[in-house]
């Protein structure tokens, strides 16, 4: 049992890490700068107790490297909630994120080998398609246009985002490196990454009071990160990562009670339908790594 609940840690914490970025405020930069600046200070922490055996030029360039590329996912994932909301972008986000990592395991590290992974597999990515869809669904009376073009941009922005974000996941496994050892050049990439693209924003304000503010969004990312370790090492890779893909139900619930975000009771129904495919196509998932 106590494993479980270590296991839902994740899940729970990434779940409302968009719901207290967006409680907090500011600009998509401010976000940025502080999810990246509590990041940082959290993976001081974890250098304190725990260093790598060896500081080769591979675990620092590739975890680097991932720091870059999570910002760029991340500010583009920052950047949908302010157009379309948390409700509804968290389930497209997670969806994509799933199926662009299914995707490359089968692709590039040949996970799928028989014929029941390939059926499991191949059925999660179709309800996950389908519940995503569902996620982004909107009535058309009562819509003005506006609404509509945000929702355009919004899903073109996830896909953008989705690309930064399964390179992030792939990029330690490609290398070889070890979750613990990459957390701190990991976050020192974050930083770098979000300074160099808040730079392409206008006004950025990177140093303002928000940005600081927002130092508490970073700290509970890397709680779910440091969770997601744990969790795998405890229940295994399979059950931890289908566990952590639980925050999709967090943070679409969250979007709804706590950031009021509004829907029609079709447009909430649908959602709730869809978000259900996406948790049961993201189990799958992990059944394929079993």
């Amino acid at each position: 049992m106590g494993n479980i609940l270590l296991g839902l840690l994740p899940a729970l914490m990434w779940g409302i890490q968009p719901v207290v970025m967006q409680k907090i405020g500011g600009k998509a930069t401010n976000q940025q700068m502080g999810m990246s600046m509590g990041t940082l200070l959290f993976s001081l922490g974890i250098l304190i107790f725990h260093q790598p055996d060896a500081w080769t030029w591979n675990l620092i360039i590739s975890s680097f490297l991932c720091g870059l590329v999570w910002s760029y996912g991340q500010i583009n994932q920052i950047k949908s909630f302010h157009l379309i909301g948390v409700s509804k972008a968290m389930p497209i986000s997670t969806g994509a994120q799933l199926i662009g990592t299914a995707l490359f395991g089968v692709l590039y590290f040949g996970e799928w080998q028989t014929t029941m992974q390939y059926v499991l597999g191949i059925t999660a990515l179709v309800l996950i398609i389908i519940g995503v869809t569902c996620t982004a669904y909107q009535e058309k009376s009562g819509k003005d246009s506006e609404e509509g073009q945000n929702m355009k941009k919004g899903v073109i922005i996830l896909a953008l985002s989705t690309v930064g974000m399964v390179l992030y996941a792939v990029i330690p496994r490609i290398a070889g490196v070890n979750g613990w050892d990459a957390v701190f050049p990991q976050a020192v990439g974050m930083l770098v990454g979000a300074i160099i693209l808040c730079h392409f924003e206008k006004k950025p304000d990177i140093w303002g009071k928000k940005s600081f503010q927002n130092i508490a969004t970073g700290l509970v990312f890397a709680v779910a990160n440091i969770g997601l370790l744990l969790s795998n090492e405890a229940n295994g890779i399979a059950v931890g990562f289908t566990l952590s893909q639980m925050n999709v139900v967090v943070s679409t619930l969250g979007g709804f009670f706590f950031l009021h975000e509004v829907k029609t009771k079709k447009e909430l129904w649908i959602t709730i339908a869809g978000l259900a495919l996406v948790v049961i196509g993201g189990i799958l998932i992990g059944l394929t790594k079993a």
